[in-house]
């Protein structure tokens, strides 16, 4: 697997992957606008290619997306999402290692973090897997039934 920068041919399959607003917000958060269009799409996801990633198969399939930014002293992940078709195979775990490594090295931090809702229990699930936990979040949560989980680990610089 490789983790690079999305193209926008990548950025046009990842679109393909949201079919109603719901999924959108369960994976983007408030803010994305639905319906999209590439235009909108492109202007909402902010991909920077130094902090956007495409996690893709040896052949070249998009396997995976993912962000990092600095928030509260960490590397927060954003928008992860594996492929609908090759979910339950562990992909989560290596697109979160990768974006974890790269990220936490970029901003010279230790600890990764990222908010999930509390209704999907796959990604929590696949989050523990990749040594997260629940924990408080010191300010208000940006979304209603949100929560925030944090590497149970410090990662390597």
């Amino acid at each position: 697997m490789t983790l690079t920068s999305p193209s926008q041919a990548h950025i046009l399959e990842l679109m393909s992957w949201f079919s109603d607003a719901d999924a959108l917000l369960q994976w983007a958060g408030p803010g994305f606008r639905f319906p999209f269009d590439l235009t909108s799409f492109q202007e909402d996801l902010k991909a920077n290619p130094d902090t956007a990633f495409a996690l893709l198969s040896p052949t070249g399939e998009l396997l995976g997306f993912g962000q990092y930014y600095q928030r509260l002293d960490k590397c927060h992940l954003g928008r992860l999402v594996i492929n609908p078709a090759h979910r339950g195979q562990g992909l989560a775990r290596e697109l979160i290692q990768g974006i974890s490594e790269v990220g936490s090295q970029a901003l010279a931090v230790k600890q990764c973090s990222l908010f999930v809702l509390a209704h999907n229990q796959a990604a929590i699930r696949a989050y523990q897997k990749a040594g997260f936990i629940l924990t408080d979040y010191p300010e208000p949560l940006p979304l209603a039934n949100c929560l925030y989980m944090v590497s149970s680990m410090a990662t390597s610089n």
